[in-house]
């Protein structure tokens, strides 16, 4: 069920650029922070969309956690932040959370969609990945029913979130990452609880920033740069030539 909000949001979404999804709040930040950051600087309309607002998570109630990830969007820079409230640890076990999905991909008509890496240690990243990659496809079909024009987006990229594996490219986002900080700072209720009926979590120990920060570094190290997010996609990546960087 929509909040009035939430339903007012999802009427001001216009098209953007790139479209990122997350399964839960804080998700998106932690694997494509930085690149969110990057583009919407560059001044690329930037969507963000989580699937679920992680009722089923140790902290925070779901009022905390959507006014969490508002408070991540204006960080990073992106022009509108909706959250579908399918169920927490329930992704894809209804057809319609597909139809859902792509209809905000036809909504917003990216060129672009990002969407979590399809092999990752927990069962709700992978299940998002599946339904995200159903809904890009789907949203392309003129006859599927999604409630809007059908849409074929260009491109969709898979970003790590616990898991990774070699990437296809990395996004240098070191001149970013301050904001990537900031926006992962604003889930207190994940990384930081205040509240006396906390409880410790993998994301609460603070191993978990080192662990996100680490991987960027890594990436970044391999790269020349001191910190990138790295993606995985499942086409042939054209190049218009054979220098490493692009020709004078």
């Amino acid at each position: 069920m929509h909040s009035e909000g939430e339903r007012s949001r999802r009427e001001q979404a216009g098209p953007v650029d790139l479209l990122v999804f997350g399964p839960h709040p804080d998700d998106l930040e932690i694997g494509l922070g930085g690149t969110i950051a990057r583009h919407a600087a560059l001044g690329y309309r930037v969507g963000l969309c989580d699937l679920t607002a992680g009722e089923m998570g140790s902290n925070g109630t779901v009022a905390d956690r959507l006014a969490e990830a508002e408070a991540a969007r204006g960080v990073l820079g992106a022009q509108w932040r909706l959250n579908l409230q399918l169920p927490d640890r329930g992704i894809g076990v209804n057809p319609d959370h597909v139809r859902h999905a792509a209809k905000v991909v036809r909504d917003a008509r990216p060129r672009t969609v990002a969407v979590p890496y399809w092999s990752d240690r927990h069962p709700d990243h992978e299940a998002a990945s599946h339904v995200l990659t159903e809904a890009v496809f789907n949203a392309r079909l003129r006859r599927y029913d999604a409630g809007a024009e059908f849409w074929a987006t260009q491109w969709i990229c898979y970003y790590f979130i616990n898991d990774s594996a070699k990437p296809s490219f990395v996004v240098d986002v070191t001149a970013h990452y301050d904001r990537k900080r900031e926006a992962l700072a604003c889930h207190r209720t994940q990384f930081s609880p205040q509240v006396g009926d906390a409880v410790s979590t993998r994301l609460t120990s603070t191993l978990f920033q080192q662990l996100i920060e680490s991987r960027d570094a890594q990436f970044g190290a391999l790269a020349g740069v001191a910190f990138a997010e790295g993606v995985i996609v499942r086409d042939p990546i054209v190049r218009a030539h054979l220098f490493r960087h692009d020709a004078p």
